[in-house]
This record gives structure tokens, C-alpha cells and sequence, in this order.
């Protein structure tokens, strides 16, 4: 591991003011953070240990929200009360990713940024990786690409995100408050993270001298009606094949409103507008579930390797939305 210099700030406006040093980088549960310095994929010359700030609250908002604090732990927010009632979708999808230690451990602020999920991207003897060396070239699109993405790709990448939580927060519309040296401000979760294009070394929208102080939630009408489904390879600690968070609002076995996000086939969590503008107004059906999956998985580009994800992504659409219908049973 590369030597690096330590600080331990006070307050977020001392934190933020910290990274004036080149490739500094904020501390919280390090579970990837830590492990890519191990690997000498990140190599920060300062780490921020962000972990004793004020910032691990979960709390009401004004009108039914929820403010999830960016140093809550994945365990913390997947047992708290409120995220439980009014937000189960959520609780299921955090329980869905990795090991029990890893949730004691790991922060919603960190969640958000972890790195793309990528055999190329993490082991450094593999030259051709647009991530790490921008303008080497992307390695997966010829290699073993079996994990990698089908939709929103480009010639630069075609990495997958890796995280559950992200896709239940995507769709249901959160936001990320965050604080820079100008201050605060706050980006919709569609507009957090990015798709590759042509710089797949930039995973967000965050800027250099910006931390994530808090996920909003919006209040909804969602919470009868929702389900998290992961397909993967083994039961537990696994990354998603395919995964979808799916959420209803039903009048009479008529959906007013649904709501559609799926992880491992994009390189961020991918909200699909258009499964749900068609779903709406439909009964609740195996069939109106089928139209929307169909939907979702326009313009899906497979590589080789990869090709089942298409049609897995489907039956995890119509599988998740038909456990919201029922009740959000967990699958």
C-alpha cells in the first residue's frame, strides 16, 4: 500500500477543506475503499477519516420523508423502524448485499460510491482499462464479459454498478444533500451517478471537494407495494447478475403509478421511465408486468458473454412486481 499522510477533521466544513491535497480522499467504513488501496487501483496521497462527524442520524423530515444520515451503517438503516414502514424496498435490497460485518461496517454515504464492478478494472496487471488508465482501452468488451452491462454501455466501458442499495434509492427518487467549500446543494439520485460515454474514470457527478452529508427520501405511496429481487450466483454475499426494485400504487387492482430501477446491467443504477409510464393505468397483471419488462429492456446491447441477462432481466421485472402487487413479500 502506497504511503499516505492521515487527518482526522473536526466538522465537514474542515473535511471538505482538506482535499486540497491531489488524490485525497474521504475515510468513512473504507470496506472498498481500503481494499482497492490494497490492490494499488486507488492510490490516495490523504485520507479524510470523516467517521467521528455528526452525520450518522436517521431522522423524519417535514412531510413524511426520511434523511438518512451519509455515516448511518448499512445495518443501522436496514433495521431502523421508519425504513422498515415506510420504506421496506429499501431494508430488503441493503440486506440483500454483502455479509453482516460488511453492513456493520459500511456507510450510506459510502455505498454510493463504491467503485464499478469490474475484473479488469480491479486488478492492475491488465493494461487496457479506461477507468484506470483513461485512453488504454476497455479489456471486457473482448475479454470475459459475463458480469458486464447491457444497457446505457459504450465503446470506452461497459462495467456494471455494484450496489443494491443504490437501485432501491433510484427508484424511489431520493436525493443526496452534500456540502462543498461553496456550500451546499442537492443532486437527484438520476443525476448522482453517471454513464460511461467517453470518461468512464468518473463515476458521479460529486465534485472533488464535495461530501455526501445525507440521502433524502421523498415521502411516497409505495410502501404496500414493493419487493427487491437479486439474482446472483450463490445465496449470499454476491453481487448481482440482475436485480430490480419494483413499486406499485394500486386503486382496486389498478396501478396509478409504478416505479422501476435495476441493478447489474449498467453502469449505474438504471430507472426505467418508460416501463413505468406504461404501467400505469394498467391492471395489475402477469401481463402488464411482461409489457413493461419488454419495455425496460429496450435498445439492451449483450456482449458474448452476457446475452442471458436479458431475458433474466426480464423475469426479475415480472417477478418483482408481481411480489409488490402481493405485498412486497421478500423474495
Amino acid at each position: 500500500m502506497q504511503p499516505f499522510e492521515y487527518q482526522r477533521p473536526q466538522n465537514a466544513q474542515e473535511a471538505v477543506n482538506g482535499v486540497d491535497a491531489a488524490h485525497a480522499k474521504f475515510l468513512a467504513g473504507g470496506t472498498n475503499l481500503i481494499d482497492l488501496m490494497k490492490q494499488q487501483v486507488e492510490l490516495p496521497t490523504r485520507l479524510i477519516d470523516i467517521k467521528r462527524l455528526e452525520l450518522a442520524k436517521i431522522e423524519e423530515m417535514p412531510g413524511g420523508g426520511l434523511r438518512l444520515g451519509a455515516l448511518a451503517t448499512n445495518a443501522d438503516t436496514a433495521g431502523h423502524t421508519l425504513v422498515r414502514q415506510r420504506y421496506p424496498m429499501l431494508a430488503q435490497a441493503i440486506l440483500a448485499g454483502a455479509s453482516p460485518q460488511l453492513r456493520n461496517m459500511a456507510t450510506n454515504g459510502g455505498n454510493l460510491l463504491q467503485r464499478t464492478r469490474c475484473y479488469y478494472f480491479y486488478d492492475p496487471a491488465y493494461e487496457h482499462c479506461n477507468k484506470r488508465k483513461p485512453g488504454s482501452g476497455c479489456a471486457a468488451i473482448e475479454g470475459f464479459n459475463r458480469i458486464h452491462a447491457i444497457l446505457g454501455t459504450s465503446t470506452a466501458c461497459i462495467a456494471t454498478h455494484p450496489s443494491d442499495m443504490c437501485v432501491a434509492l433510484a427508484a424511489l427518487g431520493a436525493r443526496v444533500r452534500v456540502q462543498g467549500k461553496g456550500g451546499e446543494r442537492v443532486i437527484e439520485f438520476a443525476d448522482f451517478h453517471r454513464l460511461p460515454g467517453r470518461t468512464p474514470e468518473i463515476d458521479t457527478n460529486l465534485r472533488a471537494d464535495e461530501l455526501i452529508l445525507s440521502i433524502d427520501l421523498p415521502a411516497g405511496p409505495y410502501a404496500a407495494h414493493s419487493a427487491y429481487v437479486k439474482v446472483r450466483d450463490r445465496a449470499s454475499y454476491a453481487f448481482a447478475l440482475v436485480s430490480a426494485a419494483a413499486a406499485l400504487e394500486l386503486d382496486n387492482g389498478t396501478i396509478r403509478s409504478a416505479r422501476l430501477a435495476l441493478g447489474g446491467v449498467a453502469h449505474k443504477p438504471w430507472r426505467s421511465d418508460r416501463a413505468e409510464a406504461m404501467l400505469a393505468g394498467k391492471p395489475a397483471s402477469q401481463q402488464s408486468y411482461v409489457v413493461a419488462a419488454n419495455a425496460a429492456l429496450e435498445g439492451a446491447k449483450p456482449f458474448e458473454h452476457n446475452a442471458f441477462k436479458v431475458e433474466m432481466a426480464k423475469a426479475t421485472i415480472v417477478r418483482a412486481f408481481s411480489l409488490a402487487a402481493a405485498g412486497g413479500d421478500k423474495a
